[in-house]
């Protein structure tokens, strides 16, 4: 995995969209699309606002899929995700083929096996992903699932990620966040290609640390991101301040 550190938000989004963007054109040029996972959350906003806009990438050719969704909110929900995806990534590029985990379906099961089925029909060329404050990725809290390799998993969210969830303004008391969600299985988050991890802001600063240091473990869920190849991880100032001085002396610069 690489880690690069920024000096503020606006740099780390721009730098990993224009990663992101090289990618994404270089697979619609060899094999005539890409497929990609994208995440959502406040830490993924600057991200995608610079994504949507970097020029040459042919989304007509790009074939989406996402991290996760709330069980039982429908998609015009402030907080749903497909809404957040819609609004900010769907509706801005044009593109025409995407998949969403319908959390409010009335058969859930059945909606689960069938974008699992859409989603393993062919590789993921690129996943996006964020730290949650609790260490998770997509929704999976700790302890995570690190051996199962369902594509997508019912999962049960812990206090602390429905109070990040409250804290970000989705949601005006836990009361109302739901107990429970779909997410993408970290195993399945591994078979992409390539992963973009955006991590900006202090609130993430413990949870990279045990991302980065330590045993790659189930209770530190974003520390299985070690494991893979081909992962970069953007970090600001904020969110890498608590990493041990001999990490940071190993990683390259602030830019």
């Amino acid at each position: 995995m690489t880690v690069r550190l920024f000096g503020d938000p606006a740099s780390l989004a721009l730098a990993s969209a224009e990663q992101a963007a090289a990618t994404m054109r270089r697979a619609i040029a060899e094999r005539g699309c890409c497929r990609v996972v994208l995440a959502t959350g406040n830490s993924q906003l600057q991200f995608l606002e610079a994504l949507t806009r970097m020029a040459g990438i042919d989304w007509n050719k790009v074939e989406a899929f996402h991290l996760d969704e709330y069980v039982g909110v429908p998609v015009t929900h402030p907080a749903s995700f497909r809404k957040f995806l819609l609004e900010r990534v769907i509706h801005k590029t044009g593109i025409k083929k995407y998949h969403f985990v319908e959390g409010d379906a009335a058969d859930l099961s059945s909606a689960i096996r069938e974008v699992s089925a859409r989603l393993t029909s062919a590789p993921i060329d690129l996943a996006f992903v964020g730290i949650g404050e609790n260490g998770h990725i997509a929704f999976n809290d700790p302890p995570a699932d690190f051996e199962t390799e369902d594509p997508y998993i019912v999962v049960e969210l812990d206090e602390a990620c429905r109070r990040q969830q409250v804290g970000e303004g989705w949601f005006t008391h836990i009361s109302q966040v739901p107990t429970r969600a779909i997410s993408m299985s970290p195993q399945q988050i591994l078979k992409a290609k390539e992963i973009v991890a955006v991590v900006p802001d202090q609130r993430k600063a413990q949870a990279v640390k045990l991302c980065l240091e330590g045993q790659i473990r189930p209770m530190a869920p974003a520390s299985i991101l070690r494991r893979h190849p081909n992962a970069t991880i953007y970090l600001d100032r904020d969110s890498s301040s608590l990493l041990s001085p001999a990490l940071r002396s190993s990683l390259s610069s602030l830019v």
